[in-house]
């Protein structure tokens, strides 16, 4: 197994020469540390360390003697950033009262390069750690609290489902199409249909479901219980009617089909699980506000928080937009001069892709943006620029709800979207249970700025006044949550009026 070196380097913010070094690079199994002073001479030389805990201990007991024996007083602990790897190495130092700070690879291979040009080894890593953490490139990391850290892992693990959910309708797609040609085309939205998927797990052919005829349909709908509209019905007839021959093997391809649809549905509901987690962790945040944003949801409000982590580690919406490197590429060279490249390769990827998500939803969901987009794209703006404009936009105002405690407010719109009116929506979707949506729900309002509770309230009193006419349909949950939400936003809850007398 090969293995990376690790640079352990004593390296205070002012560089003094007084601050000794100890570099470490890591790799999967073990890693390798050397301590330095600020010069470059060794004092402890290069040392593999395996990732156990007894070995650990071994290289922190060396550490401590060497600094003992060389009156070391200040030190810092530089470590590559390797994946994953670096972590046992970072927690270990860092628990032990250490420094710690962080070098990209990125620095590591430019700080070698001008040295060993051509070599690439632990050693030469070591030396460029060094040489990065003396530099200034050893940059600390603010810690995530297990709240901020949970929620980040939650928006992460259902980005990656619906990736995968994504793959899946593609490739259940296609072998619906060599199974039963031009079926899907009959369906609007096949994955909303629940009928779309229902027929070929019983029918399994073209033939099968034209001889069926119109009540056979009905029938085998109504028996299976599964809700269908009459001219979806009419419009698959025609189709079975005029169905082209399937594919060699269209039975396996069916098949396939259906059991891939099946992981489809699992995810799914993974997907919808997930999302209650997320909603109760944002309704915690401050990122609650963004709600108030039209075009901003739930789940986009808490992918940019779990991204973000505390509004505290911004000093203000500029360092949104330079973490997500939001902000173009220059080459430029004596008379030669281009300022408006690409966007910069070395930034938060996942930040930019979510905020960037963003600006799709506000162009397509947020009327002012979008007709700030019409209008830049009428004087022939590039569609490119236009999205990265709205996605620093968004970051301005953003910056400002949550760092400021407010909601959403600007001159282009005579009002806002409420919070707990699209809490209550969102819920009201996935079925969230009536003491979690209470919950949820209460830890918002404590969010909310005092100053906006009758405003807050004003969208569930008329909810709760629909609910209370509408109680003889039957159990109405809204009618157990808003009185106990609208006595928390200090507003009192609507009587409902008496039957029987008049």
């Amino acid at each position: 197994m090969l293995s990376k070196p690790i640079s352990l380097t004593n390296l205070p913010l002012h560089c003094s020469p007084r601050c000794e070094r100890l570099r470490v690079d890591c790799a999967k199994a073990r890693s390798k540390w050397m301590l330095c002073d600020f010069y470059g001479k060794v004092l402890v030389p290069p040392t593999f360390v395996p990732h156990h805990r007894g070995e650990l201990q071994a290289a922190l007991a060396t550490l401590r003697d060497a600094v003992q024996t060389h009156g070391l007083k200040d030190l810092l602990v530089a470590v590559e950033r390797t994946g994953r790897y670096h972590h046992p190495i970072k927690h270990a130092f860092a628990a032990a009262g250490f420094e710690v700070r962080i070098v990209h690879p990125f620095a590591t291979k430019q700080f070698r390069q001008a040295s060993d040009p051509g070599q690439k080894t632990d050693d030469t890593d070591l030396a460029a750690i060094h040489r990065a953490a003396s530099s200034g490139f050893a940059l600390a990391e603010a810690p995530l609290d297990r709240p901020w850290r949970e929620l980040q892992l939650l928006v992460r693990h259902r980005r990656d489902l619906v990736h995968k959910s994504s793959a899946l309708c593609c490739q259940i797609r296609e072998h619906l199409d060599a199974a039963l040609p031009g079926y899907a085309a009959c369906f609007a939205e096949l994955w909303e249909s629940p009928l779309a998927l229902h027929l070929p797990r019983q029918l399994g052919s073209s033939q099968a479901i034209g001889q069926a005829g119109l009540e056979g349909l009905r029938a085998r709908l109504r028996q299976d219980r599964v809700g269908f509209q009459e001219r979806s019905l009419h419009r698959l007839l025609v189709w079975a009617s005029q169905a082209p021959p399937p594919d060699v093997a269209a039975e396996r391809h069916l098949a396939i089909a259906l059991l891939l649809d099946d992981d489809r549905r699992q995810k799914r509901h993974e997907i919808q699980a997930l999302e209650q987690q997320i909603a109760a962790h944002l309704t915690r945040t401050p990122y609650v506000l963004l709600l108030s944003f039209p075009g901003i949801h739930v789940v986009s409000a808490a992918d940019f928080a779990g991204e973000m982590g505390p509004i505290s580690h911004y000093a203000n919406s500029r360092a949104i937009t330079g973490r997500a490197g939001l902000y173009p590429s220059r080459y430029q060279s004596d008379q030669v001069d281009h300022p408006h490249g690409p966007l910069v390769r070395c930034a938060n990827r996942k930040l930019r892709a979510t905020i960037l998500a963003i600006a799709d939803n506000l162009l397509a969901c947020n009327r002012h943006f979008a007709a700030l987009a019409a209008h830049w794209k009428a004087a022939g703006k590039d569609p490119r620029k236009t999205h990265v404009k709205v996605a620093a936009r968004f970051c301005r105002i953003a910056y400002q709800i949550v760092a400021g405690r407010q909601v959403f407010r600007h001159p282009s719109l005579p009002g806002r979207s409420y919070i707990l009116q699209k809490l209550l929506d969102f819920q009201s979707q996935h079925q969230t249970p009536t003491a979690e949506c209470l919950a949820q729900l209460q830890a918002a309002t404590d969010q909310l700025p005092r100053r906006e509770h009758a405003a807050e309230a004003a969208p569930l009193v008329r909810a709760l006044r629909h609910t209370r006419q509408a109680r003889r349909r039957g159990p109405q949950p809204l009618g157990q949550i808003l009185p106990i939400v609208l006595a928390r936003l200090g507003v009192t809850p609507v009587q409902s009026p008496e039957s029987g007398d008049s």
